[in-house]
């Protein structure tokens, strides 16, 4: 009865390890990076159009992840899309001049926001609002502009 009583507590220590594995897993997976809080500074940008953007999407410079969208509003002067982002302290001397462009990974992936970086002396500081930006292209009114030209051109 012993060694029973052995086996099924390693059985029940190794169950609880491989659920506290997957459990962490899950976190890394799914973006969720709380607990791991690095220095940053926030920093927004207006929009036409975001596409499919969603709070949580990576902000890339240069295929680097520097940060994270934190939320996504309507602007109540402007009626624009307003994105926040958080970026990461290592970071914190983006020229004011640089510009956002919304971007797809792949032809139908996720979108993130990519940061181009300009050539002033001056930097975003927290708070900062990012002036150039290029919205996100919209797949569905690339298909119906091609089509509406398609259709034009075979008319004649």
């Amino acid at each position: 009865m012993k060694r029973q009583a052995k086996i099924e507590i390693w059985v029940g220590a190794f169950v609880l390890m491989s659920l506290l594995a997957l459990v962490m897993i899950a976190f890394q997976v799914s973006n969720f990076s709380t607990w791991k809080e690095r220095p940053s500074y926030h920093i927004s940008a207006l929009f036409e159009n975001i596409g499919g953007l969603k709070v949580r999407a990576p902000v890339k410079m240069s295929g680097v992840v520097i940060g994270r969208v934190t939320n996504v509003s309507v602007d109540p002067v402007s009626f624009k899309a307003k994105v926040s982002m958080k970026i990461d302290k290592a970071y914190s001397e983006l020229p004011i001049d640089s510009s956002a462009s919304i971007l797809t990974s792949g032809l139908l992936g996720d979108q993130y926001v990519g940061i181009e970086i300009g050539g002033s002396e001056e930097y975003l500081a927290d708070g900062g609002e990012v002036e150039l930006t290029q919205s996100a292209l919209v797949l569905e009114n690339l298909i119906s502009q091609f089509l509406v030209k398609f259709s034009e051109g075979g008319g004649k």
